[in-house]
């Protein structure tokens, strides 16, 4: 399927709404990118939809994060955030495209790693490790191998141990 990625659209609300309550088989993720995207958090040209012939198939959201260091020490990062694709359009690599595409535009832009909580099947063919290999944490009670980072600069994280500190948007769905 031939597929062109783009940043977001005003016009592109609903369907982004629409596609990712599809995807996940509730409203939770795309509630929380209506927050994201009224926050100091969001960076629109890192809201990504992926477009067919027939509209919008597919959806990717990075936004700054960060992670707290020692003695009040903050590195700055990315979440990945959701990432979506229409059910039926699923397992045809639209969401592996995104994900090439979102890292590579993020590491365009100057960002130099992310962060992702997810599923450990999936995103380590990307290059995702787990986090606990920089000593990065989450207070999630999630297990070690779903929540991962990846450097988009080589030793971007090196030295940056800590917990990472999601905004109170990803708290309030």
């Amino acid at each position: 399927m031939k597929i062109t990625i783009t940043p977001e659209a005003p016009e592109d609300k609903s369907s982004v709404y629409s596609l990712n309550a599809a995807a996940f088989g509730q409203e939770n993720e795309s509630k929380l990118i209506d927050l994201l995207r009224n926050s100091e958090h969001f960076i629109p040209e890192l809201s990504l939809v992926a477009r067919s012939e027939s509209g919008s198939v597919g959806h990717i959201l990075f936004t700054k994060l960060e992670i707290a260091g020692p003695e009040g020490v903050t590195y700055g990062t990315l979440a990945l955030a959701p990432m979506a694709v229409l059910p039926s359009l699923q397992h045809l690599g639209i969401g592996s495209q995104l994900l090439r595409e979102g890292l590579k535009r993020a590491a365009e832009q100057g960002y130099s790693s992310v962060i992702v909580l997810g599923h450990p099947e999936y995103y380590p063919r990307f290059g995702f490790v787990p986090a606990s290999k920089w000593g990065i944490s989450t207070s999630y009670d999630v297990p070690d191998e779903a929540f991962m980072a990846i450097e988009l600069k080589l030793g971007a994280l090196e030295g940056k141990a800590g917990l990472v500190i999601y905004p109170k948007e990803f708290n309030e769905v």
